[in-house]
């Protein structure tokens, strides 16, 4: 048997982002996370299969349409990626954004915004239009908190550092620079790999005490981000994002940039009201901004946004034939 999907290719200031358009398995129409739950039981071979080399890469990441569940939500979204499939994905929330009113796959309730029912909570995204393109997007993401703050953890290679935890749509390690790592400046993209991954392993025996106060299924540390100063006038940090075996998100990470931000203000160094630019290694900036004070379970918190922009790059239809030894995707060590 052949399946067949159709997914319209974009990238969002520089990471990939393939939107699942047709062919995704059919799922009871339920709330989003319990699909979700569904679609890792009985489907995660599509993901494996868009995502994972021959048809994906190291650092591919992606989304899958559904209807919305909810009555206030325009359209649903899985976010699917080599390292799984996540409770939420800023860069992958604004390229499908952009897929999705460009292509016309949907009609918003409310002109100029996009209501989208995801794992982790409804998250809305503002839109500009030039002519029949998708200028610009800013996502308002969910509710995000400094978990701990400070958390020693001896890294094979770099030694003992300091580093707190923090919620953006999925729990961030955030590693500023400090006596045993200087910063981004001079460092390899092999070796933030490197350190990332001796960094997750590090911070696995307190996986099970990072849980969300408000879902106890997301949970773990399974995401790093190494943030470092500013380079220029157009910026106010940068940082480079590490998830999966060894992918580094090429924009400044959407999750992570919101992580960063609830990092700052938890720490009293970004009010709400403020702004925050951050740039990736590649150099494209996402502009942050804290919106609103909440509290999060026993978290002080915030809503964030995240203004960016994401580009079009094809119609891709994709073919898994069930009589290929690689049908399901491979990734190399």
């Amino acid at each position: 048997m052949r399946h067949r999907f159709f997914c319209i290719d974009a990238h969002t200031c520089g990471n990939p982002v393939r939107v699942v358009a047709g062919g995704a398995p059919l799922l009871p129409h339920l709330p989003i996370f319990e699909r979700r739950d569904l679609f890792l039981r009985d489907h995660d071979w599509v993901r494996t299969a868009l995502m994972f080399e021959p048809r994906g890469h190291d650092i591919m990441s992606g989304a899958i349409l559904y209807p919305a569940f909810r009555e206030n939500c325009d359209l649903a979204a899985l976010f699917i990626e080599v390292s799984g499939c996540l409770p939420m994905c800023g860069a992958g929330t604004i390229g499908l954004a952009t897929v999705a009113i460009e292509e016309g796959l949907v009609t918003p309730k409310t002109p100029g915004r996009l209501a989208i029912e995801t794992p982790a909570g409804r998250v809305d995204v503002d839109y500009t239009m030039e002519g029949g393109r998708v200028a610009s997007v800013r996502l308002f993401n969910v509710p995000s908190f400094l978990h701990s703050a400070d958390v020693r953890v001896d890294v094979p290679g770099l030694g003992p550092l300091l580093v707190d935890i923090a919620y953006g749509g999925n729990f961030y390690a955030v590693i500023e620079p400090q006596e045993n790592w200087p910063g981004l400046t001079g460092m390899t993209a092999s070796e933030i790999v490197t350190h990332s991954r001796a960094l997750r392993e590090a911070l696995a025996e307190i996986g099970d005490k990072v849980v969300h106060p408000e879902d106890a299924r997301i949970r773990g540390v399974h995401h790093a981000i190494w943030c470092d100063g500013p380079d220029g006038p157009d910026c106010d940090g940068r940082d480079a994002v590490f998830y999966g075996d060894k992918a580094i998100d090429r924009s400044p990470g959407g999750t992570g940039t919101s992580a960063r931000m609830a990092q700052l203000h938890g720490k009293g160094r970004l009010a709400v009201g403020e702004s925050f630019r951050n740039k990736s290694l590649i150099g494209t900036v996402f502009e942050g901004r804290a919106e609103q004070a909440v509290t999060v379970g026993p978290h002080a918190g915030i809503l964030p946004s995240i203004g960016g922009w994401a580009r079009i790059t094809g119609h891709n239809t994709i073919l898994v034939d069930d009589d290929d030894p690689l049908r399901h995707g491979f990734q190399i060590a």
